[in-house]
């Protein structure tokens, strides 16, 4: 294991920061083009997402560490379960399983990223994309802890049915992405109270990270050009 993981940061130093961009790239192709393509009727795109997720998981094992390795590919492996049940047998947890999976995920990718970019030294380009990748992830956690509220409360958001449907996915994350840059178009309401409370702090977030984001990358970058000069 000590060489796995030495292994790991050898390969890491070698390869620079562009890992942070690979990352952002896949994840964005999952949610702006694959989710979408899933809810207009084309079932086999999942299983193009757990292609990017696998990816994913192999890229945040290279900026990371076995522990991430192991949580991606706890998360890895419940997207192909719920891939197979829909095929095959359609489980009532379905929407459980994929929640808590992308959950993990997120959290999980959050963590490994948000380490990488807000690191002290020079802030570069990928750097950057990864704190924008932090940005998304919140959007997807967020989206995870409002399926687990909509399965547990019916009606919980006004304009969204949580059934197990490809389609909802794409729904969930305009509903959440909607939320955080506080876009708020109206056509999905939270009425549970849960669900409102989520909302809520998801648009302050959606407001606080930005501010706090370009604070930390000036003070990053204030700090390197001292230790150059």
């Amino acid at each position: 294991m000590e060489n796995l993981v030495n292994g790991l940061h050898s390969l890491r130093g070698n390869l620079g920061d562009w890992p942070l961009t690979l990352l952002t790239t896949l994840l964005l192709l999952i949610i702006f083009v694959f989710a979408p393509l899933q809810a207009m009727g084309f079932p086999a795109v999942h299983a193009l997402a757990i292609g990017g997720l696998l990816a994913i998981t192999g890229s945040a094992l290279i900026v990371s560490s076995p522990t991430a390795l192991a949580l991606m590919s706890i998360a890895l492996v419940a997207n192909v379960a719920v891939f197979w049940s829909r095929l095959y047998y359609p489980w009532q947890f379905n929407l459980h399983l994929l929640a808590g999976a992308w959950l993990i995920a997120a959290v999980t990718l959050g963590t490994v990223v948000g380490q990488e970019a807000f690191a002290g030294g020079r802030v570069t380009y990928h750097r950057i994309i990864g704190a924008v990748l932090v940005y998304v992830l919140m959007a997807v956690a967020f989206a995870t802890l409002f399926v687990f509220v909509g399965v547990s409360f019916p009606n919980a958001i006004k304009g969204i049915t949580f059934e197990d449907d490809p389609a909802l996915a794409n729904t969930i994350l305009y509903a959440s992405f909607a939320t955080l840059t506080t876009t708020g178009y109206g056509d999905i309401v939270p009425v549970h109270p849960l669900m409102r409370s989520l909302f809520n702090i998801e648009s302050v977030v959606g407001h606080l990270y930005p501010a706090t984001l370009l604070a930390r990358l000036v003070t990053l970058e204030l700090q390197s050009r001292q230790t150059e000069s």
